[in-house]
């Protein structure tokens, strides 16, 4: 596995394996490996020649009071992870390489980045595309995988791709959990043993609005206050970020189930926010 620290290596690497006809999947992560992870970049290691994991805590998706100096980092772990699944390379650029002091160029789907967990994080989706841009552009990469739990980030991806006319394709994977239906996250470390117990009523309570609509309940109103009484009583250390029920391209709220919709949340357990969602298909 060869390990890259600069962007202008990145991108000979790149020019390279293309010009020996080979094709290039990117994996882009924060690093913190878990099972989750592990998937993206096994798919990503099955549809290329050439995979590239990328591990870079990007601090311009990371608000003012946000948890970017206490990210969970394990850097030599996560080297050995992405060694043993198969990377050729992983990029572990500084944050100076990649902002040097005079950036000043943004990239945002500003319709798409205001709902959902951009209402109450407004500069994370400016952040993770203008990083995403940078990326896609540095590795050339023909393939980039990313995970359905945070479905507003690869919806806007989608989007952003589209709109740019950037040669990559997007290809998604499902949420992997723990076995008592968690999704998985770096950030689940944070919580405390009170709130980890409370944590998968989360998806419970998701699962049983997908199995109210499948009985022919199509009132996004009636199945969201029906979630939020269940959660009161499940989940009493939780804050309600958002519940909310949205097309899954455009993530534009929808107030009847008539066709494929995304039911997404966001719960604040301690300093611990986890966000998940489910398919509600009529």
């Amino acid at each position: 596995m060869n390990v890259i620290t600069t962007p202008a290596d990145l991108r000979l690497c790149a020019q390279e394996a293309h010009a020996k006809g080979q094709t290039i999947a990117l994996v882009p992560t924060m690093g913190y490996f878990h099972a989750g992870h592990e998937d993206l970049i096994r798919h990503g290691r099955s549809i290329a020649d050439l995979l590239i994991v990328s591990l870079f805590v990007n601090p311009t998706q990371f608000g003012p009071a946000e948890d970017l100096d206490r990210y969970p980092r394990d850097h030599e772990r996560d080297s050995q992870i992405a060694k043993n699944l198969g990377c050729d390379v992983l990029f572990m650029p500084d944050p100076p390489d990649m902002y040097p002091k005079d950036f000043a160029t943004w990239v945002e789907v500003p319709s798409m980045s205001k709902l959902l967990c951009g209402a109450a994080r407004p500069i994370h989706f400016r952040g993770v595309c203008t990083v995403l841009t940078k990326l896609f552009n540095l590795s050339a990469a023909d393939f980039a995988v990313f995970g359905e739990k945070d479905w507003q980030q690869q919806a806007i991806v989608k989007r952003m791709v589209k709109d740019l006319n950037i040669p990559i394709n997007i290809q998604t994977r499902p949420t992997v959990r723990e076995s008592d239906g968690l999704a998985l996250s770096s950030r689940n470390v944070y919580l405390s043993k009170e709130e980890r117990l409370q944590a998968p009523n989360i998806y419970a309570g998701l699962k049983w609005a997908q199995n109210l609509v499948s009985q022919g309940e199509r009132n996004v109103e009636i199945i969201r206050s029906g979630l939020l009484n269940r959660w009161a009583s499940q989940i009493p250390l939780g804050r309600l970020d958002y519940l909310t029920v949205v097309d899954p391209a455009s993530l534009t709220p929808i107030s009847t189930i008539e066709g494929p919709a995304v039911m997404a949340c966001a719960i604040r357990l301690g300093t611990t926010r986890l966000i998940d969602n489910i398919m509600l298909n009529a």
